[in-house]
């Protein structure tokens, strides 16, 4: 099965009635796609009352992409406010109970920075994470292009060890970006992030106010979307389920750019959410 929907449900006001709250937007959003990305986990490990909540408020089909914590992936500067990781990664685990008991939880995503790159002291710390994710779903992405060089693509290790492979389109801008690599190596589930193609706003320092703004400010066209069609279809054939999250949030344009991919697709989801009376 291919679920399409976007990364966070916040930043999407084409879905949503005028004046809805941000705490109901997870409600109609669930009207729309049967997939969602959780950033907020991200910046902080959740408490179980929020996954409680939001797994409450979704169809019983629906599914979750939970973003590991930035401290889990060597973003978070300065000391994690854990006693050692070892604590870190067991409160995060405990975060997911809510989503692994209503058997929303697709996967927990750990995405690595630009710095991170491909040598023993990392492929170590791989190892680690996986196993103390243990038997919970995950899926792997690198932002640095050392694991992608010729005879460097790790596919054995992430292979080997039970890693989903993230697909990623985003900007070719040197050493801090990676190229589309259509390999799903897991059997069962294959994640695909389209972070748009604004190669000025990716080069854009991470500082400011409004850098993620600038970054992810882009529209795909639809040639560009045709041309993913293709490649979701080959990836189709190597894994039972593709999650495809348009991350290109800055101008409202990922809702747009995931319902159209829905439709040239050819898809049609059975167990949505009701649509609220006056959504459109």
């Amino acid at each position: 099965m291919i679920y399409v929907g976007v990364t966070g449900w916040g930043d999407h006001d084409s879905l949503y009635r005028d004046g809805v709250s941000q705490r109901d937007k997870l409600k109609e959003y669930g009207a729309h796609f049967p997939v969602v990305e959780v950033d907020a986990s991200f910046y902080a490990i959740q408490p179980k009352r929020n996954s409680e909540k939001w797994v409450s408020e979704t169809p019983a089909p629906f599914q979750f992409v939970v973003k590991a914590y930035q401290g889990m992936t060597g973003h978070q500067r300065g000391e994690i406010p854990f006693e050692n990781k070892k604590e870190m990664f067991k409160a995060f685990r405990d975060s997911l109970e809510a989503y692994q008991k209503a058997g929303k939880l697709a996967m927990v995503l750990f995405q690595f920075p630009p710095w991170f790159d491909c040598k023993r002291e990392n492929v170590n710390y791989l190892r680690w994470c996986k196993a103390e994710m243990g038997d919970t779903p995950v899926a792997i992405e690198f932002r640095n292009q050392s694991w992608y060089r010729p005879n460097m693509f790790q596919q054995t290790l992430i292979q080997k060890e039970g890693w989903i492979h993230t697909v990623c389109d985003e900007p070719q801008a040197g050493e801090g970006s990676i190229p589309i690599v259509l390999e799903s190596i897991h059997p069962d589930k294959t994640l695909v992030r389209l972070h748009g193609r604004n190669i000025h706003g990716w080069q854009k320092p991470s500082s400011g106010d409004n850098w993620r703004e600038v970054r992810y400010l882009y529209r795909y066209n639809h040639q560009e979307l045709t041309e993913w069609v293709e490649k979701i279809r080959k990836l189709e054939k190597q894994s039972k389920d593709i999650y495809v999250l348009f991350n290109n949030n800055s101008g409202g344009d990922a809702a747009d750019n995931a319902k159209q991919m829905i439709e040239m697709l050819g898809i049609e989801y059975e167990g949505l959410a009701p649509k609220q009376l006056g959504l459109f």
